[in-house]
């Protein structure tokens, strides 16, 4: 990376904590967490791959997920649990600015993944006969590849610009990873375009995702309501409560994160929000949305009775 007037060469990442007692503590919180985001997901990706009783759309969108969730986690988890193992807190200007750029990126496909999910789920509740139909291979297939597309033409022109800032110190970020916000507020050119811009963004990504999911939602609990049988609306409402509890977290933080009046961030509180939809939502994504369903805790019980058969 290559910018005019630029002085800085390393950001400084101050991290989760201010103790050594406290680090080592949030080390082994946080690879634990890691290691479930890992398990839970490889788990849904194999078990969907393997499986012929799962090649439907639900699980075509549910193996996509659990690839990005991956994806993301790993922006920023290893050098986070790197930092506070080691001490060391600094990172590179090219590093800082790909890991912004890959979250931020990943984040965004995070929430058109999960608005499409809650559409597939309405298609299949509300109007099942269709859904065959509706659903198709290459119809799926677009919808995944506008996630990706959409998210990059979003998020790629504020990218670009934060690059090309030139960085004169101090170089202090008061977070676990490369934020957006703080590192206009470290950059020593005039940033108000990039934040308006970053703000718009954000106002159309976060309000819309949510409104798509919070209707497609609707609908299912209304459907849901017509059941006839007493234990399938208990079944249904326990699903649909789970992922709603899932979204709400990981909306209710990103939207108090980043679209607050208080634009400017750097605060403790910053991190425990970030905390909780890049990791705790992260963590516990896979088990909500996949590994409880009946059918593939079957294919799992198979895959592990199979695999143990031939040991």
């Amino acid at each position: 990376v290559s910018m005019n007037h630029t002085t800085v060469v390393e950001f400084v990442l101050l991290g989760l904590a201010n103790s050594r007692h406290l680090e080592i503590t949030l080390f082994l919180f946080l690879v634990i967490a890691y290691f479930l985001i890992l398990l839970g997901n490889f788990s849904v990706i194999s078990i969907t791959l393997l499986n012929n009783s799962l090649q439907t759309p639900m699980y075509y969108f549910l193996r996509n997920f659990a690839l990005l969730e991956i994806a993301f986690t790993s922006t920023f988890m290893p050098s986070t649990l790197h930092s506070l193992l080691t001490e060391r807190k600094t990172i590179s200007l090219p590093g800082c600015f790909l890991q912004m750029m890959f979250f931020y990126y990943l984040g965004t496909c995070t929430l058109f993944h999960m608005a499409v999910m809650s559409v597939d789920r309405y298609v299949a509740i509300c109007h099942p006969l269709h859904y065959t139909a509706i659903m198709n291979n290459r119809f799926c297939l677009q919808l995944i590849l506008s996630c990706w597309a959409v998210s990059f033409l979003l998020m790629f022109p504020p990218t670009i610009m934060t690059v090309q800032l030139p960085f004169c110190g101090p170089n202090v970020m008061n977070h676990f990873y490369c934020d957006t916000s703080l590192l206009l507020q470290l950059s020593c050119a005039d940033t108000g375009f990039i934040e308006e811009l970053m703000l718009v963004i954000l106002v159309i990504i976060l309000p819309g995702t949510l409104t798509v999911t919070a209707v497609s939602y609707g609908c299912i609990i209304v459907t849901i309501l017509h059941i006839p049988s007493s234990a399938g609306r208990k079944k249904a409402f326990s699903t649909c409560s789970a992922h709603l509890i899932v979204v709400l977290v990981f909306y209710s933080t990103c939207i108090y994160r980043y679209v607050r009046s208080a634009q400017r961030g750097g605060q403790d509180s910053d991190k425990v929000l970030s905390l909780f939809f890049s990791v705790l939502t992260q963590m516990l994504n896979p088990y909500i949305y996949s590994l409880r369903n009946k059918q593939v805790k079957q294919a799992l019980k198979e895959s592990i009775l199979k695999f143990s058969g031939s040991l």
